[in-house]
C-alpha cells in the first residue's frame, strides 16, 4: 500500500496519524480503552517519520515506516505484537526484535501477525492454535516474530485472516497454511478430499493456480483470493455470503471469477473483509461483493442475507441458489486507497477519506454508532488530504498530510479560496493503481 508520489507535495508538510472506533484493548495507539466515534490524532506518534502501511486485526494495529520499523499497539493475548510478553499496549510500540531487519508489508489476523521483510522473509507472532504461524510442530504461541523456515522462495506479499495465511512469491506461487478453511471445507463438501492446503500447518502451494502468476493475496474470515499479474481475480473457501461471486457454497480449489462480472475490465487490486471483497478495475472502478447486511457493499442489499445451505435439503451440498455479482460504487471511481475491516471499509478519493458498513464502535467516524449504507465523507479529516488508510477489525487509522496554516495577516479573501480549496471533491477519474493487500478480515468480535 505505498502512497502515490503524485499525493504528496514537493515541500514536504506536516502529517499526522489519526485514529477511531473500536478500542477496547488499546489498538487505537491513544493510550486508554475508551471508543473513539471520530478521528483522533496521536500527537506523539510518527514524527518526523513517514509511514509506509497501516493495517489492523482483532484488537491490535500495525504501522510499518518508510524507514522499514515495525510500530504495534492493542491486545497482546498470545503475543501478537510480538515484543517479547502478553501485556497488551495502549500506545504504539516499537518492536525492537526486528531492528537491523526492514520491513515492507504486515498482515494482522483475528490473534496473530504475519510480518515481510524488505529482503523478502516472512515472520509470524502470535497465536498459533491453528497451525497460523506456518511453523511445523511449532508451540502455541510466539510471542516474538519468527521466521518460517519453509517459505524458501523470495515473498512479495502476504495477508492474514481468522485463523489462516498467505503469502505470494516472486515467481507468481501462492501459499497457504492455517486450518481456518478445513472446518467449512468438510462440513459444505462432505465426502470430498479437501486438497492440502486447506489443512496444512506450515506452508503448503495453493493448487489450481499452476497457470497464472499471482502478484497479491487476500483473506478473509474463512476465504482467500488471488490477483494474477493478467488482471485475473481467484477465489476459493466459504461462499456463505456470495463473497466468491459462485454458486457453490464451498470453492476447495481457486476459481476465476469471470470477467463480465467486472464490465470486462482487469483487475488492479483487491482488498478483503470478513465476508465480503472489493476490487479496483484499470479504469479506476471499484466493485463490491459479499455480505451486505451492515452496509459493507456500500449499497442496500440486493437478496435477503442469512441463506444457510446446510438447511436447504438440497442433493447438491456445494451449490447455492444464486450469485452475488459484483456492482460498481460510482463515487469510488478513481479511489487511490481502499481499506476493509471486518464489516466496515475506508477509501481515499481526490485526497479525501470516505467510509461505509457497520458502525457500531464508531469505526465509521462520522460521531455516530449507526450503520452507513453508502460512501460517505468523514468530515473530521476534511481539511487534510489523507495519504492512507488501514482498518482493523473494529477500528480504523489514517495517515493525513495537514493543511498548512495561513500567513498570520491572511485577508478574508484569502481565507475564504483557502476554505474553499480545502473542501474535498470527488472526481470521477483517476489512474494510481496498485496492488494492495487488505487488512483485516476476521471473525467474531
Amino acid at each position: 500500500m505505498e502512497r502515490d508520489p503524485s499525493a504528496l507535495d514537493a515541500t514536504p508538510a506536516p502529517t499526522a496519524l489519526f485514529a477511531w472506533g473500536a478500542n477496547s484493548y488499546g489498538q487505537l495507539g491513544l493510550g486508554h480503552k475508551e471508543d473513539v466515534l471520530s478521528p483522533q490524532q496521536l500527537n506523539d506518534f510518527c514524527k518526523p517519520m513517514c509511514i509506509r502501511r497501516i493495517t489492523g486485526g482483532g484488537g491490535h494495529s500495525a504501522v510499518v515506516t518508510d524507514g522499514g520499523s515495525l510500530f504495534v499497539c492493542g491486545l497482546n493475548k498470545d503475543g501478537r505484537l510480538g515484543l517479547g510478553h502478553t501485556e497488551d499496549v495502549l500506545c504504539f510500540t516499537p518492536c525492537r526484535s526486528l531492528l537491523g531487519c526492514p520491513v515492507q508489508q504486515v498482515a494482522c489476523g483475528w490473534d496473530f501477525t504475519v510480518i515481510l521483510t524488505e529482503s523478502g522473509q516472512v515472520l509470524s507472532c502470535g497465536s498459533n492454535s491453528f497451525g497460523q504461524l506456518g511453523v511445523p510442530h511449532g508451540p502455541r504461541r510466539s510471542v516474538v516474530p519468527q521466521a518460517i523456515e519453509l517459505l524458501r522462495e523470495k515473498v512479495v506479499g502476504i495477508a492474514a485472516g481468522l485463523r489462516h495465511a498467505l503469502a505470494a512469491t516472486a515467481s507468481g506461487i501462492v501459499f497457504q497454511w492455517g486450518t481456518g478453511l478445513a472446518s467449512s471445507g468438510r462440513r459444505l463438501c462432505p465426502g470430498q478430499t479437501l486438497p492440502l492446503f486447506l489443512t496444512a500447518k506450515e506452508p503448503s502451494r495453493v493448487t489450481g493456480l499452476e497457470n497464472s502468476r499471482a502478484i497479491c493475496v487476500v483473506a478473509g474470515s474463512e476465504h482467500s483470493a488471488s490477483l494474477t499479474d493478467a488482471g485475473e481475480l481467484y477465489v476459493w473457501g466459504s461462499n456463505k455470503h456470495g463473497q466468491l461471486a459462485s454458486q457453490a457454497a464451498f470453492l476447495p480449489v481457486p476459481q476465476g471469477i469471470e470477467a463480465h462480472c467486472f464490465q470486462n475490465e482487469k483487475v488492479t487490486a483487491v482488498w478483503s473483509g470478513w465476508t465480503h471483497l472489493v476490487a479496483q478495475t484499470e479504469t479506476g472502478k471499484v466493485f463490491t461483493w459479499g455480505r451486505a447486511d451492515y452496509g459493507q457493499l456500500g449499497r442496500k442489499p440486493e437478496s435477503p442475507e442469512g441463506w444457510n445451505p446446510e438447511k436447504q435439503g438440497s442433493p447438491f451440498p456445494c451449490s447455492r441458489p444464486q450469485k452475488n455479482t459484483p456492482s460498481s460504487l460510482h463515487c469510488l471511481t478513481g479511489a487511490t486507497e481502499v481499506s476493509c475491516g471486518s464489516e466496515h471499509n475506508l477509501a481515499v478519493v481526490g485526497g479525501a477519506c470516505c467510509s461505509w458498513g457497520w458502525n457500531e464502535h464508531g469505526m465509521c467516524g462520522d460521531g455516530s454508532e449507526a450503520n452507513i449504507w453508502a460512501p460517505k465523507l468523514v468530515q473530521a479529516l476534511r481539511s487534510s488530504s489523507v495519504l492512507l488508510v488501514g482498518c482493523g477489525a473494529g477500528h480504523s487509522l489514517a495517515f493525513c498530510q495537514l493543511p498548512a496554516l495561513p500567513p498570520p495577516a491572511a485577508s478574508a479573501d484569502t481565507k475564504s479560496q483557502e476554505a474553499t480549496e480545502r473542501q474535498p471533491v470527488l472526481p470521477t477519474q483517476s489512474q494510481s493503481y496498485r496492488c494492495r493487500n487488505g487488512s483485516l478480515v476476521t471473525q467474531t468480535l
